[in-house]
């Protein structure tokens, strides 16, 4: 699922120009990772899986930062009008920067619901005031999803334009520099696309099946609980877990398994909000760099 946006190799030369073999080594870098990652259909994805994924992305846009900062490519791009090449890539910064602040958001609203339930759970168990927490929890869930499949669209439109792009330039080294902006580009949409999927798991199956099937579900997992998230990440853990306590009947809820579930969810979130915020800031610097290099 999350290997929908298909990355396309820059090809460089067998000797790469000083300036371009650091971005090139973590190019291939990223790809391996990712293909092993991001693009595996056996195993979901994980939070440590995404902020792997950011980490790797921060690392990318630094290079490109120092890239775009080498003598080399700022006299070439100082030299020529840029026309609808600077366009383009500036038109594809400002979709990410906007996505990456709305993945954010929903990452930030997440985080804010999870410890609202753990507050309610520090405070007592069985009492309106839980199950009001967890029902908020679920509608929450169920309004991000939403917000998720709008936010993917805007992604598929994104990657359409840059991949639908003709970056060519007489220039061989402004060419190779588009060329890299293009595919780094591609490679967060493919990151971003990937959050969004993990943030929107498995709200879809409530919303279509109800909570009653999930419930069922739950018993045929019984190794969520036991610590075995080879099946279900860890937004579906804290579902799983929440539905246990709302459709209690035949099985005994463990609360403290849900303490942990969330607090598990809660750290991670924290780490990706962080990750999204520096993407987000990288993202910026990048822009701000091309720009004052076009505009004299």
């Amino acid at each position: 699922m999350a290997n929908s946006s298909h990355v396309r190799s820059v090809s460089f030369p067998s000797r790469s120009q000083p300036e371009y073999l650091r971005v090139e080594i973590e190019l291939n870098r990223f790809k391996t990772w990712q293909s092993s990652s991001i693009s595996s259909t056996t195993t979901p994805l994980s939070l440590n899986t995404i902020q792997e994924g950011l980490v790797g992305l921060a690392e990318l846009y630094n290079c490109v930062q120092d890239l775009l900062e080498s003598p080399t490519i700022q006299q070439a791009l100082l030299k020529r009008q840029m026309g609808r090449l600077a366009e383009e890539a500036l038109e594809a910064s400002d979709g990410l920067i906007d996505l990456c602040g709305t993945t954010r958001e929903l990452v930030l609203m997440m985080k804010e619901q999870v410890q609202d339930l753990q507050s309610t759970l520090r405070r007592k168990v069985g009492d309106s005031n839980t199950q009001s927490s967890f029902n908020a929890y679920i509608n929450l869930r169920k309004k991000v999803k939403k917000d998720i499949a709008k936010s993917l669209k805007a992604l598929k439109q994104v990657e359409n334009k840059i991949e639908s792009s003709t970056q060519v330039d007489s220039d061989q080294s402004l060419t190779k520099l588009f060329a890299v902006l293009r595919q780094v580009s591609i490679l967060t949409i493919s990151i971003q696309s990937s959050q969004l999927y993990f943030l929107s798991s498995p709200a879809s199956k409530a919303k279509k099946n109800g909570w009653s099937l999930i419930t069922k579900m739950l018993v045929t997992k019984s190794m969520a609980y036991k610590g075995d998230e080879k099946t279900i990440n860890e937004v579906e853990c804290v579902d799983f877990a929440l539905c246990s306590y709302l459709h209690n009947n035949d099985f005994k809820v463990d609360v403290p398994m849900i303490k942990r579930k969330l607090q598990t969810l809660n750290t991670g979130l924290q780490a990706i909000e962080a990750g999204t915020e520096c993407l987000s800031r990288l993202l910026i610097r990048n822009r701000v760099c091309l720009l004052n290099i076009l505009t004299p």
